[in-house]
């Protein structure tokens, strides 16, 4: 075997994966949406309970419990994908700096972990759309 023989089978490699990369950004997409509803449903809802009862709705964690909830609801069917992805991305730097930072310089220590995943992983969706699998796609906007 040559070195341009293993150079074709990367290559034919990589571009079978490439292929993947719309379903895997729905994917992405969807998972990362419904974990979004998920946060909404506790401050909203309380639903999965936390012990916590639901947040009032005319409130600071109200709007975030709403924004989350139909935002994230959204991101999950891929509709209005890079909009409400981008509202989201900042309604999550919000959140860091708001909840998470004034504890510590770290995220580790302050908590504020998924805050960042979630601003990053929205802002990633802002520009990249909804992917293959999205209503966006079957509108001719993705």
């Amino acid at each position: 075997m040559h070195f341009s023989e293993g150079s074709a089978n990367v290559s034919a490699t990589t571009s079978s994966v490439s292929k993947l990369s719309p379903v895997v950004l729905s994917i992405l997409r969807i998972v990362t949406g419904l974990l979004f509803v998920e946060h909404g449903t506790v401050k909203l809802l309380d639903f999965p309970a936390s012990g916590h009862g639901s947040t009032a709705l005319f409130s600071l964690m109200g709007l975030a419990g709403v924004l989350e909830l139909f935002g994230g609801a959204l991101v999950t069917m891929g509709l209005y994908t890079r909009i409400a992805a981008f509202i989201l991305s900042g309604e999550m730097a919000f959140a860091y700096f708001m909840a998470h930072f004034p504890h510590s310089f770290f995220p580790i220590v302050n908590k504020g972990e998924a805050a960042i995943l979630f601003c990053f992983a929205f802002l990633y969706f802002a520009v990249a759309g909804g992917g293959s699998l999205s209503l966006d796609a079957k509108r001719g906007k993705a």
